[in-house]
């Protein structure tokens, strides 16, 4: 493939939530004839600017692309982060549907797709406008439940859950999880729903009737492929079964894959969208090509 930047224009994109929050959003339209559009929903606390190879990659293939972030995190914090009231239900409920209808005033005429990599893969159930979606590409995307993780990564998961949110939530307002490498700061609404979700059994559906009493998981029925790799500590196998079951209609294909079947040292829970493991294993990221391709 040539140089993908050539065959795509890029544009910057501000997209008002119902919330009245101003997003910052980034837009890969393809040169030449469109086959379908996506939205990539990112995982917890992540920027668009991680997900630019793999959405100039998609837009090269004939995709439209929209990358976002969502409230409070990169350029999506518009006050002080201990001011931010964002929480995983306003992203779920709020950040992705605006873009999604961002994504069909952008692309009149298509098919709509979403892939999501952890929690973009997890909310998608509070959107309300899911019925435009097509179908779902997710990677990583688990219930992250605490208990079925192996040690040590285990305690490691628990100390950051049960001591570094509640302690950081009380003493600044807000949780810097990037101090210990786990993405952006994050609005203390986010991390504490993080936590609850991952100490109980179904990540969101632990908040079904208490937190959350609309939802739409048993309602969506369009087809999935979920990927998973037997090096991610978080989104291992247990975990991925748990949250695949709370989307109770949803037809799923699962594939789970060893590293070493690709040639690669680790993919873990992040590196999927990494440059460096498309260059080695370009088959993965072919895998999203070949899934939207395949859709009617």
């Amino acid at each position: 493939m040539e140089n993908p930047h050539n065959q795509t224009d890029i544009y910057a994109l501000s997209i008002m939530t119902e919330r009245n929050r101003a997003l910052a959003a980034t837009v890969y339209r393809p040169k030449d004839e469109m086959k379908a559009t996506v939205m990539i929903a990112p995982a917890t606390g992540i920027k668009r600017q991680f997900y630019h190879n793999f959405a100039t990659y998609l837009a090269a293939s004939g995709f439209g692309v929209i990358t976002f972030d969502n409230e409070g995190i990169g350029e999506s914090l518009s006050s002080n982060l201990a001011k931010c009231d964002a929480s995983l239900i306003s992203w779920g409920r709020h950040d992705m549907p605006a873009v999604l209808d961002a994504l069909q005033d952008e692309f009149a005429n298509s098919t709509y797709h979403v892939i999501g990599h952890s929690a973009g893969g997890q909310l998608i159930g509070l959107m309300p406008n899911y019925k435009a979606l097509t179908s779902v590409f997710n990677v990583a995307c688990s219930s992250g439940q605490i208990k079925n993780m192996d040690m040590p990564y285990k305690l490691k998961a628990m100390g950051f859950m049960d001591a570094f949110i509640p302690l950081t939530n009380l003493t600044l307002g807000y949780t810097p999880a990037d101090k210990i490498g786990m993405g952006e700061p994050l609005p203390r609404g986010v991390a504490r729903q993080w936590r609850e979700w991952c100490n109980g059994a179904g990540y969101i559906k632990t908040a079904f009737g208490k937190s959350i009493h609309t939802h739409f998981y048993d309602e969506l029925d369009m087809p999935a492929l979920w990927l998973g790799f037997s090096d991610d500590e978080i989104a291992n196998s247990k975990n991925i079964d748990d949250m695949i079951r709370v989307f109770s209609k949803m037809p799923v294909e699962k594939r789970y894959f060893d590293p070493e079947e690709f040639g690669l040292n680790g993919i873990g829970h992040m590196r999927y969208f990494s440059s460096k493991t498309n260059a080695k294993a370009p088959q993965l990221w072919q895998m999203a090509v070949d899934w939207l391709a395949k859709q009617p």
